[in-house]
């Protein structure tokens, strides 16, 4: 077993591991927080396939941003501690009978699949580079447009939101 084999199962095994914490805890902050690792641990995944600017992304946006938000959410809530998180009814057997048959859909794929191996290291070109100057040049207008729409979306839902605590 290689170096890049490790980390994988250490990257894939940081991902699974949190994001079943984030699933099964009873607790909001601890879920808020195993999603931290869970977002980690995918960027480390992107980043072991080559996936720089895939990598970087999810850094800055998903735990740059996003996660930041519902910490700060979960934190500045009051009484946000005391919380325990817990369903009314129980649906195991409808739950256990679609992941059977995610698992058996899964499985069939896996082995009816021509996998193709390289022996071997192939260096890979960067993606970062390209996408960032076509971010900058071709792509530039509807780039801004984006930003510009999630500006509007971010203004229009504090004043929501302020507009319903004064109510």
């Amino acid at each position: 077993m290689d170096l890049t084999t490790v980390v994988f199962y250490v990257f894939a095994l940081i991902t699974v591991g949190s994001a079943a914490v984030v699933v099964f805890s009873k607790n909001i902050v601890y879920s808020a927080f195993a999603l931290l690792f869970a977002f980690f641990g995918v960027a480390g995944l992107y980043a072991l396939m080559m996936a720089d600017f895939l990598a970087v992304t999810q850094l800055l946006i998903y735990v740059g941003g996003i996660l930041v938000l519902v910490l700060f959410g979960v934190m500045l809530t009051s009484n946000v501690l005391d919380v325990q998180i817990r369903s009314g009814t129980m649906h195991i057997i409808p739950a256990l009978f679609i992941v059977g048959a995610l698992a058996a859909i899964l499985l069939l794929t896996f082995w009816s699949t021509d996998w193709t191996t390289v022996s071997g290291f192939v260096p890979m070109e960067q993606t970062g580079p390209e996408i960032g100057e076509l971010f900058l040049t071709r792509y530039l207008l509807p780039f801004e447009i984006a930003s510009v729409i999630l500006l509007v979306a971010l203004i229009g839902a504090a004043m929501i939101a302020r507009r319903e605590r004064k109510a």
